[in-house]
């Protein structure tokens, strides 16, 4: 079970897209209405900084202080600013009015495990403002078991992070943290009567629970530094609770230095995990990096402290996934084959080198395998749209044929039960539920409620555009059937490419006004991402980043070409680690866009030593210790890019205050440095939730809100 802590993509408003009527004034970049605050002068406070010769400097150093006397009201008064301006803009309140519509009737279900002839699953029902944690029985009798929105208050939200309940039912074991935090305290619940027990452990962002099969107790993984310190994700450890006993008596399983023979590094987060029906568990060491190092050992000498581990694989062995089987080990390899290879080991004795090749590398991605007690589930990737294969017990290999071309967010599959839970999704098809059965027949679960939408009147256009190198560029395009594009439609389209994560189809009914508003919608499967496999993932990564970014001017320009639109009425967005792609493009080509959103985004990627999220990025980006790893990173660095005297499109950039995977100061400095160098007087806003952090544990009305600026702004630029 990995743990992942990547600057990603998900939560805000970068998938939610919001209809707005033509405003009467403030259509023009620029022209804020009388009586708007301005935007603060940020404080020049020059450093600099020399790097293998190179010398750098950086005015708003002191930002990286949350504790500065000056960063919150800073904060504040850019906020001020924008929501003044937001708030101004003709329509935005109707425009609230109908997201909230949008959204209260779409229920989210997210994830899924069928236990102890029940199913578990973690769902945002009809209307409401989180995630809820509901029991479903055998009989299809509904229960909810947790509901964090019964501990907000008028000023704070909690939030469900994570959950898993044990092989059997009888317990849930699940994180809760506050404003977006992440900072998880774990809770363990007991299903039968939906109580807690008393046992609450702290520091479990990264818990990756894994319950024995007597449901005795559970692995998890421990942070130990401070929150907020660049050390908050090194040297964590995996302990092993006892359900019933005191948690600071939880026995030590693994950490750095503990075991003789076992030496990683500290971006290295150790989890060990069980396989339902198995006398072994697995050791994990893993960081941002897809693959990750594995070590096995028998059950009960881990629980016994005495546990000799044998090497599975090492980092260069490149291993995706595994998944054990009995005393079969199953292995999704890509050294030497980057679009994935199954292979199959002997747990008794694992050995890559004389590892049975089970399937080999074909012309699409296998991203991730899941057994089940019919066989092994495979996802497979191609381009950004995936499918579904399943290799039966006597060997065969079939394809399941899904209901619709989209996306699989999960496949959830228990080894001791045929076929497995999937969540699908398409750009213009809601995401659900399906069961697929060892006949290899695909029905909706039930789980998720339909969404009473009518969705003929839309379309989607797959489309490739050529970058400089010769590469081909898949993006999809979302607009209305009756919508006939003229070289001057609104045009806005999104980009992330980092991690090797796929950038694919997830269906946000807001974006349905946006369409109907006559705005194309698209999004861009740039490199870096994990559309190709490996090599496409390489390929925008380290010095090969330039290719992220400019695959997306490669997209831009391509959709100007084919007269969908025109530079000045074209907008581009990205979230996260999407600020690298959006923020260098912004710097690269600021005469291409007429629009650009920066939602929480990594901006100033050369001071990432002074953040929560730091050392432990150093795998996908390069450490700044390096020479090498210096010169991919000031490559990336759009703070350190942006250049006096240059007429920059309009930008709207959002924060969080209690954001831990991308540091607000990235945005706060990247604000301040485009306000002081734009010539062109077009607005530079920046949105502050002080109350969310990364939008994973955002509440519906958070994103709410924040559609309703992000797209009010966007349509006051692209007219």
């Amino acid at each position: 079970m990995r743990v992942d802590r990547r600057k990603f993509i998900g939560g805000g408003a970068t998938f939610i897209a919001t209809p707005l009527l033509l405003p009467g004034v403030l259509r023009a970049a620029g022209g804020a209405p009388p009586g708007v605050p301005p935007a603060p002068v940020a404080p020049v406070e020059v450093v600099h900084d020399t790097y293998f010769g190179q010398t750098l400097s950086d005015p708003y150093r002191w930002m990286e202080n949350p504790r500065d006397p000056r960063w919150l009201p800073y904060l504040r008064a850019e906020n001020r600013h924008a929501r003044a301006i937001l708030d101004a803009l003709p329509g935005r309140r109707g425009l609230l009015k109908r997201i909230t519509a949008l959204s209260g009737d779409n229920a989210n279900t997210l994830d899924v495990q069928r236990a102890g002839g029940m199913s578990f699953y973690e769902q945002r029902p009809l209307g409401a403002n989180n995630n809820k944690l509901f029991v479903r029985s055998a009989a299809g009798i509904g229960r909810l078991l947790i509901d964090p929105t019964l501990h907000d208050t008028a000023a704070s939200h909690v939030s469900l992070d994570w959950w898993r309940a044990s092989p059997r039912g009888r317990y849930v074991v699940y994180g809760l943290s506050q404003n977006g935090s992440e900072n998880s305290v774990l809770h363990v619940l007991r299903v039968s009567d939906g109580k807690d027990l008393p046992e609450r452990i702290a520091n479990t962002e990264t818990a990756a629970p894994s319950w024995l099969d007597d449901e005795s107790g559970f692995f998890y993984n421990l942070l130990t530094a401070a929150v907020g310190s660049p050390e908050r994700y090194l040297d964590s450890e995996a302990r092993w609770h006892r359900i019933g006993t005191d948690p600071a008596h939880d026995p030590l399983l693994m950490k750095r230095g503990l075991v003789a023979g076992i030496d990683y590094d500290r971006i290295q987060s150790p989890s060990i995990s069980t396989t339902v029906g198995s006398r072994y568990a697995v050791l994990q060491l893993v960081d941002v990096r897809p693959e990750f190092r594995a070590y096995l050992a028998p059950l009960k000498e881990v629980l016994a402290g005495t546990a000799k581990w044998l090497r599975i694989c090492t980092f260069e062995d490149e291993i995706t996934d595994l998944s054990l089987d009995g005393d079969d080990l199953y292995l999704l390899a890509n050294h030497g084959a980057p679009r994935g290879r199954l292979l199959r080991t002997a747990a008794t004795a694992p050995n890559l080198g004389t590892a049975a090749l089970v399937v080999p590398q074909g012309k699409d991605v296998i991203e991730h395998i899941a057994l089940a007690h019919d066989g092994l589930y495979l996802s497979i990737m191609d381009g950004g749209i995936s499918h579904l294969r399943r290799l039966a017990r006597d060997g065969t290999l079939s394809d399941i044929q899904l209901p619709f071309e989209g996306a699989l967010k999960g496949v959830f599959a228990q080894p001791e039960e045929s076929g497995v839970l999937v969540s699908l999704t398409g750009w213009l098809q809601p995401a659900s539920i399906y069961q697929v059965s060892a006949a290899g027949t695909v029905a909706d679960a039930g789980i998720t409620p339909m969404v009473d939408i009518d969705l003929s009147p839309y379309e989607t256009r797959r489309l490739f555009a050529t970058a400089k190198d010769g590469a081909k560029i898949p993006y999809t395009l979302v607009l209305r059937k009756d919508l006939h594009p003229d070289g001057a439609t609104p045009t806005w389209i999104s980009a992330y490419g980092s991690y090797g994560i796929s950038y694919t189809p997830a269906f946000a009914p807001r974006t349905l006004a946006l369409l109907d508003a006559g705005v194309i919608v698209g999004y861009a499967n740039v490199r870096g991402g994990g559309e190709y496999g490996r090599e496409w993932h390489r390929a925008g990564q380290l010095q090969n980043k330039p290719n992220t970014w400019r695959d997306l001017i490669a997209v831009c320009e391509d959709v100007i070409a084919r007269k969908y639109t025109a530079a000045r009425h074209l907008g581009i967005g990205g979230r996260s680690a999407g600020g690298i792609t959006v923020g260098r493009a912004l710097t690269e080509r600021p005469d291409l866009f007429a629009a650009v959103i920066d939602g929480v985004g990594w901006s100033n990627p050369l001071r990432y030593v002074s953040e929560q999220d730091s050392y432990g990025e150093e795998p996908e980006w390069g450490a700044i210790a390096d020479r090498a790893g210096y010169e991919s990173l000031k490559l990336i660095d759009s703070y350190q890019a942006v250049r006096d005297g240059t007429p920059y499109p309009a930008v709207l950039l959002t924060t969080g205050v209690t954001d831990p995977r991308v540091a607000p100061f990235h945005v706060g400095k990247m604000t301040a440095r485009l306000q002081a160098a734009s010539s062109s007087g077009k607005p530079v806003l920046l949105r502050v939730d002080f109350d969310a952090g990364h939008g994973i544990g955002s509440t519906r009305a958070q994103a709410d809100r924040e559609a309703a600026d992000t797209y009010a702004f966007l349509l006051w630029q692209l007219r």
